[in-house]
């Protein structure tokens, strides 16, 4: 059966059916006459690798700014990844703030302590170690963080969060009251501090 060089394999699906035949290349009916383009499906091409162009349909940057206090709309982990800027304060009300952070490869926020407002972290990328205590030579809480993970920081802890991966860390932070004054934008660590 398969001495003949001309008849080639069988398909399991058409009898012996030779595959060199210049009158039918493709003999097997399940792949005949299959149309090009099915407009009755939607999702025709897989999603799973990205496109050729830059940006796709749902990539939309936005102006990093401080949108506050009127109403505002975002697609937080898409601004988080987009800030670049060791902090950017993204919408400051009169009782809460929304900051932007990304610490750098083996930095830190700096050890601080805010005793009048509550402090929620979430992170989006990366992944680092979460310090808090009572006193900050007494630092007896420690977790470790990545993507996905959430804190928060009651008032009066001494805190701080270290980037302990190899990308930099984006987060964002909400404080409640507002820590930081309308439109604050440091560019890297040592502005903040010198802002202080």
């Amino acid at each position: 059966m398969y001495n003949n060089m001309h008849q080639g394999h069988p398909c399991p699906y058409c009898v012996n059916a030779p595959m060199n035949n210049l009158y039918n290349m493709y003999p097997c009916t399940y792949l005949f006459n299959m149309p090009a383009y099915n407009p009755y499906f939607e999702n025709q091409f897989s999603n799973q690798y990205p496109t050729f162009t830059s940006k796709t349909k749902n990539d939309v940057f936005i102006e990093l700014k401080d949108y506050g206090p009127e109403p505002f709309v975002v697609d937080i982990e898409k601004a988080t990844i987009q800030n670049n800027n060791f902090r950017t304060a993204l919408w400051t009300g009169k009782y809460l703030q929304l900051t932007l952070m990304s610490i750098k490869v083996g930095e830190d926020i700096g050890l601080e302590i805010h005793p009048d407002l509550d402090q929620f972290i979430r992170i989006e990328e990366g992944q680092g170690l979460v310090k808090m205590g009572d006193s900050k030579d007494n630092l007896d809480f420690q977790a470790n963080v990545q993507d996905d993970f959430s804190f928060i920081i009651p008032a009066g802890k001494w805190h701080n969060l270290i980037n302990t991966g190899n990308t930099p860390l984006k987060l964002y932070s909400i404080y409640a009251p507002p820590q930081h004054p309308h439109g604050t934008v440091h560019v890297t660590k040592e502005d903040a501090q010198a802002a202080e």
